[in-house]
């Protein structure tokens, strides 16, 4: 199965990173492999101009270099537009970083399958809203299952879609944990 793939500069960041701990080792290890999935077509890599401006401000000129090269990797780019600023406005205000939601906003436009990620605080700020929507998805089912009947029905599916534009419309995941979940599939 291909997956359209959205990797932020903390991803491509980590191979040039201290080794000596384990977790970055095997988190570096697991970029490089989807990393090398893309060159093969296994996998598509999805990139924007956010991604492309974060990776301009990066100092370290051999590091930016090869960055580059591995953001050539991408079968498409999101531009950025009005509706890529208006939704990371909305995902700024659920506690995300400015980039990051900009981020998270080009890979929903995208259509990105996953957006994989390093960075621990996005990743649980991230799980929590994805969470939200898993517990208000139950609560909807709940409420249909006791034959609320059809027309309350109505207004439960416009509160649920006011509701999930609040929240994640993108799986965001680490890379390590989403390439073991993919080989055990």
């Amino acid at each position: 199965m291909e997956f359209l793939i959205y990797l932020d500069v903390c991803c491509l960041n980590r191979p040039f990173d201290d080794q000596t701990q384990e977790r970055i080792r095997l988190e570096a290890e697991a970029v490089l492999r989807i990393l090398v999935k893309f060159q093969i077509g296994d996998r598509q890599l999805l990139g924007s101009e956010v991604f492309d401006d974060q990776l301009e401000n990066t100092p370290e000129k051999t590091r930016k270099r090869q960055m580059k090269l591995w953001a050539a990797l991408a079968i498409s780019k999101v531009n950025i537009t009005e509706q890529i600023e208006c939704r990371g406005l909305e995902l700024a205000e659920l506690g995300f970083k400015d980039y990051d939601a900009l981020h998270i906003a080009c890979a929903e436009v995208g259509n990105a399958d996953v957006f994989l990620t390093t960075d621990d605080r996005m990743l649980r700020l991230a799980a929590r809203h994805s969470a939200m929507l898993y517990r208000f998805t139950l609560r909807l089912i709940q409420i249909d299952r006791r034959g609320q009947g059809a027309g309350s029905r109505g207004k439960e599916n416009d509160l649920y879609h006011s509701f999930s534009e609040m929240v994640l419309q993108v799986r965001v995941e680490n890379p390590l944990r989403w390439l073991l979940e993919v080989i055990n599939d």
